[in-house]
């Protein structure tokens, strides 16, 4: 234990000191190594599974006794009828209704809370009242400042002063804000091609595309990349985008579970033996999709072992890096660049510049055929506006800091100090008793709370402490696996994830979320972390 506790008085002293980049990138490759294979899932309670159906069949059944009370007129309430419009098409399933009225109302306030203030380290978040029960909101006037524990703020680059910001401004005075114009007539703009160049050459590929919208960068060109005689392999846990465009491409799509490299390998062999449905014919093509960093679960693909299937199998292999993408590995250069293995191995490198870039749009890298290929044929391309230009400026100067080409290491900083962060954070919560899972290296930390109630009640309780979180719950999780998820970034200091971990432990003990049964502690000293925090802060 005394070798543990010297670790954490090191941590403290120097966590929020700047970082030589040069020495400390050694250190940090020398010891990686020891977290790599190290992913927590630990299992739900059995009692906390049970109370947590118990608790949705209540929730439930209150909710039919109150539609029938609606239905009869003993209980009005205009607000709560059915939105799908009489003699046409139903726009909404009939449970999603019902959930909206009878469950999701319920702590409606928790979600989409706006803010008054840039998504940076602190936020103002602006206060809402309703005397309806949550039906409806008003403003009270009163900004809330926290810490923002949820957003997507890796690198710490959403600031609105600074040289990110400093050069948006100036992109706005000499080409203003908008060419109102596609890519392919008057939105090709000189500054687009700077882009695509500066992230290609990070990325270490031939070429690179940008688009306006992440979302659309993965929704509209997997179908100009896989058709009809073509097979998905997709990670059953995979965003919603990529579910989107494996749909829209017209493929056939099967999942394999999350992250289990024999469900790939099995899923492959069987493609390759079996073939087509009914004609038996081989696959055109079969592409693996997975992410770097899966952003419910925390944890990192096994991309190495993906590569090693791809190249036996002869299939083909996207990785969407949308989480992981300068905010994983030595050089923030994502997965990659963590599991150190050559980046022509994969053939469509995707991502997003709404996370660690603090900007917008998505990009997709890989062989210059390819990429052209994609210019020419993609709708994201050829329908929407080229991206403005101080939006392309902010991500060019975040590139820049980056990768060191303004003179400075701020960029490696930022790179080791949200790794930093994160190891700590991480620690903290395990040894307080939660289940947290996920990569040890993951920025994304998600904390399982499972109870419906608790969902509300943990937003509420840290919101009152000064935190900002994110609360998640079915149908984006499973039924069983509600979680609060804490993004953290290099721009949060030692202070404030001392706050924020100070106020989970009172949130944690004030609603009974120390569900962890595994003793955490021989886990760190048997990866000798003592050792390593030594070394990485020395």
């Amino acid at each position: 234990m005394p070798e543990k506790v010297n670790a954490d008085q090191g941590l403290d002293k120097k966590m929020n000191k700047s970082l030589s980049s040069n020495s400390k990138v050694k250190h940090f490759n020398k010891k990686e190594s020891l977290f790599h294979n190290y992913e927590d899932f630990e299992e739900t309670p059995t009692s906390a599974a049970v109370i947590t159906v118990l608790g949705y069949a209540i929730l439930t059944a209150l909710g039919w006794l109150r539609d029938f009370l609606r239905n009869i007129g003993f209980e009005e309430k205009k607000t709560a009828n059915d939105p799908n419009p009489k003699d046409f098409v139903p726009l909404y399933q009939s449970y999603e209704c019902f959930y909206t009225r009878n469950l999701y109302t319920r702590i409606r306030d928790v979600f989409n809370q706006p803010i008054a203030s840039v998504a940076g380290a602190k936020v103002e978040v602006m206060e809402r009242l309703s005397d309806d029960f949550n039906w409806t909101f008003k403003f009270s006037g009163k900004k809330l400042p926290s810490i923002n524990l949820g957003s997507y703020n890796y690198l710490g680059f959403a600031e609105n002063q600074g040289p990110c910001s400093e050069q948006a401004i100036k992109s706005i005075e000499k080409y203003g804000v908008t060419t109102s114009s596609t890519r392919h007539e008057l939105g090709n703009q000189q500054y687009m091609k700077e882009l695509e160049c500066l992230m290609a050459e990070y990325l270490s590929m031939e070429d690179c595309i940008a688009f306006g919208m992440g979302f659309a960068t993965n929704a509209l060109n997997i179908p100009i990349l896989v058709g009809k005689g073509d097979l998905i392999l997709s990670d059953r846990l995979n965003h919603t985008s990529l579910i989107l465009g494996a749909r829209l491409s017209g493929a056939a799509v099967h999942t394999f579970d999350h992250n289990d490299i024999q469900d790939l390998e099995s899923k492959l062999r069987d493609a390759i033996i079996h073939g087509q449905p009914r004609t038996c014919r081989p696959w055109k093509k079969i592409l693996i999709i997975v992410e770097g960093v899966y952003s419910m679960e925390g944890s990192l693909c096994k991309l190495s072992e993906i590569i090693e299937l791809k190249k036996k199998y002869k299939a083909y292999l996207y990785v969407d890096e949308a989480h992981s993408i300068g905010a994983i590995g030595p050089r923030g250069r994502g997965v990659v660049d963590y599991w150190k293995v050559n980046a022509n191995d994969i053939d469509i490198h995707m991502g997003t510049f709404t996370k660690s870039f603090g900007s917008a749009g998505g990009y997709l890298a890989g062989k210059k055929t390819l990429i052209d290929h994609i210019r020419v044929y993609s709708h994201s391309a050829c329908y929407s506006s080229s991206m403005s230009a101080p939006i392309v400026q902010q991500i060019i100067s975040a590139l820049n800091i980056i990768m060191g080409r303004d003179g400075t290491n701020d960029g490696q900083k930022r790179i080791q100090q949200l790794a930093c962060n994160v190891r700590y954070f991480r620690r903290q919560l395990v040894d307080m008793g939660f289940i947290v899972y996920g990569n040890d290296n993951s920025p994304v930390v998600p904390v399982m709370i499972f109870m419906p109630a608790k969902i509300a009640a943990v937003n509420r309780e840290m919101l009152k402490r000064g935190c900002a979180v994110v609360t998640v719950g079915f149908p984006a999780t499973a039924l069983t696996e509600s979680r609060v998820r804490f993004c953290i970034s290099a721009g949060h200091t030692k202070e404030m994830l001392d706050h924020a971990l100070k106020s989970m432990d009172e949130v944690g003990q004030l609603v009974s979320l120390r569900y962890s049964k595994q003793n955490r502690h021989r886990r760190w000293h048997e990866l000798n972390h003592a050792d390593y925090d030594k070394e990485y802060l020395s």
